[in-house]
């Protein structure tokens, strides 16, 4: 498979099925009461981390740029904490649900189709470069790191998410039980071909490219920043079937801070 054909699946996938929709799914996409359900399960439900995490209040009057804005369900949140945002999506159609997101919260910003791997700004045009969750759905992801660097102004701030590959979730649904237990491995798939399978369930039945990466191996994608912090977060208790109530919510953090599913770093440029 080459990389335009990964880049026309996701495409597919994406217009089929805008990431997060199905939390959402008993209302009308594009309704407000769509983008409320969307937006509760996100911050309240999934990752309450996010918010302080991802920094979404300490941008006031910084431009910023979210690549894979989606349904620009963080892009909201950056642009109700004062950032001046900019969203780019491989997809028209969450361009468009993106603009409405904004526009129905009283919130504008400036939206572009854009490739992650070729961004269309000049150097230095923002102060702020954010992704969650995208990165490692492309082919040329260090491409992609090397993109944003390069539209970061001098001291300018870049905060991605990347799965992790050192996480519970990775080592006991991926390698374990879809590779081992039901012998995907056996059959010639890689872990990344069983995360396309498993991970990225949608009701579109798109088979996007997935990667993920170890604490290392993130700090090596941003290299070329001057300053790198790594963070790791995101397992529920779920994850833990009928263990999850065994377990102090003191030695739950240090699991979630330590094999959690999202890798996150902050760099400077």
């Amino acid at each position: 498979m080459n990389h335009a054909d990964d880049k026309q699946r996701a495409r597919e996938q994406w217009s089929k099925d805008p990431a997060g929709a199905v939390y959402g799914k008993t209302h009308e996409v594009g309704s407000r009461e769509f983008f409320d359900e969307v937006e509760h399960h996100r911050y309240q439900d999934y990752a309450p981390w996010m918010p302080d995490l991802m920094g979404f209040n300490e941008f006031a009057g910084k431009r910023l740029l979210e690549v894979g804005c989606g349904m620009g369900t963080d892009l909201l949140q950056f642009a109700r904490g004062g950032a001046k945002v900019t969203g780019v999506d491989l997809t028209p159609r969450s361009i468009e649900l993106s603009r409405r997101h904004l526009s129905l919260y009283g919130q504008t910003g400036e939206f572009a189709v854009a490739n992650c791997e070729t961004l269309p700004f000049a150097d230095e045009s923002f102060d702020v470069a954010y992704s969650n969750g995208v990165l490692h759905h492309t082919a040329e992801t260090a491409g992609a790191v090397r993109e944003i660097h390069r539209v970061l102004r001098p001291g300018g701030q870049a905060r991605v998410m990347l799965y992790h590959r050192r996480s519970f979730g990775f080592w006991t649904q991926v390698v374990l039980l879809h590779g081992i237990l039901r012998g995907e491995f056996l059959r010639g798939n890689s872990a990344a071909d069983i995360m396309s399978k498993h991970v990225e369930v949608n009701e579109g039945g798109g088979r996007p490219l997935v990667k993920a990466y170890s604490r290392k191996e993130a700090r090596e994608l941003f290299s070329m920043f001057r300053e790198v912090k790594i963070h790791v977060e995101q397992l529920t208790r779920g994850e833990f079937y009928f263990l999850s109530g065994l377990i102090p919510e003191s030695i739950f953090r240090t699991l979630r801070t330590t094999v959690g599913w999202n890798v996150i770093i902050s760099a400077q440029k």
